[in-house]
């Protein structure tokens, strides 16, 4: 039986991976930062762990605390569990709050890496490690389309930082000869994706919306173009880069841009609301920096692992929303 250690584990991505891997017979370790004393009792699952409520109780499943910035509490549970894979979840992830949190988003995003690393190597070098590296690598690229080799030109603390860490990892594998791969995640969302998210925003505002709770929905640029997907198949191709015999990096996208008008407009015209009655255009959520209409060719990672990305938008928009209504 193997047994993977995810860090970020009560997270969207964390927590959809580490049903994937129990699923499929593994042993998950899954580190919290917030562990209280009565870390299991309802209070703590509601506010920490929700998006892992429903694994606590499986035998399978431990949580354990771990901070990627407090390298010993790592090294104990290597130790303790003795992981043959370790997926690298934890990141200071807001884009916008790179700008304000500038230092802890580079220790954590970078240097955490770094701990997580040189531990592998120390410990047991035989152990698969993947980095979940950002299509904000990219940053001011001028391509429309972007595959592995493009030039990486991050625009942003949180782009820099994780242009650090995926450096690394592509330094430690080549150095050291480890099972250490990237998978470049381009916009993936989920009823679990953070609330301080556009996405998620817009399924909870059209959400109170309907139910009479707000009146208005306040949003930047509309015409912004991301290449969306769905977490709970970039959670799949995560998987598939540890089980592959040799370490690479992989572009993990759809490979199709969706304007965020259109996203909105889906989410009004299923919720049965008039977009031109509670949308207002508020022009302090327009951010200079934010990539428009880059798309990712995942052409290699479908050629060498048969992955692609097959949820279309408008599932994705209804299962946002439908989840949004049924939490208030």
């Amino acid at each position: 039986m193997k047994t993977a250690l995810i860090t970020g584990v009560s997270g969207q991505d964390g927590s959809y991976l580490a049903e994937l891997l129990l699923n499929k017979g593994y042993i998950v370790v899954g580190t919290h930062r917030y562990l209280l004393v009565k870390k299991y009792d309802q209070n703590n699952i509601n506010t920490y762990f929700k998006n892992i409520g429903s694994l606590i109780e499986n035998k399978n499943f431990k949580l354990e605390y771990g901070d990627i910035l407090e390298p010993m509490s790592i090294c104990k549970l290597i130790y303790k569990y003795k992981p043959n894979e370790i997926y690298n979840l934890a990141a200071q992830s807001h884009v916008n709050l790179s700008f304000d949190s500038s230092e802890i988003t580079s220790k954590i995003n970078g240097f955490g890496v770094l701990s997580l690393l040189n531990l592998i190597i120390d410990i047991d070098p035989n152990i698969k490690f993947f980095q979940a590296s950002s299509s904000d690598m990219y940053g001011e690229n001028n391509l429309t389309i972007v595959n592995e080799q493009s030039t990486f030109k991050p625009n942003t603390p949180y782009g820099c930082s994780k242009l650090f860490a995926h450096n690394l990892v592509n330094t430690y594998r080549k150095t050291y000869n480890i099972h250490a791969s990237c998978g470049i995640l381009f916009n993936h969302e989920s009823p679990r994706k953070g609330y301080n998210f556009a996405t998620q925003k817009i399924a909870r505002s059209v959400a109170r919306i309907k139910l009479g709770l707000d009146n208005k929905l306040l949003l930047g640029n509309l015409d912004l173009k991301k290449d969306w997907g769905h977490a709970r198949e970039y959670v799949e191709a995560m998987w598939l880069i540890l089980q592959h015999n040799k370490p690479n990096d992989y572009i993990i996208s759809s490979g199709k841009p969706y304007s965020l008008r259109l996203f909105v407009e889906k989410i009004f015209e299923y919720a049965q609301l008039d977009i031109y009655k509670y949308l207002e255009i508020d022009k302090k959520f327009y951010r200079h920096y934010e990539q428009n209409n880059i798309i990712g060719d995942a052409s290699k990672i479908n050629k060498e692992l048969g992955w692609s990305s097959k949820v279309n938008l408008d599932d994705m928009v209804i299962e946002m929303y439908e989840h949004a209504l049924s939490k208030f």
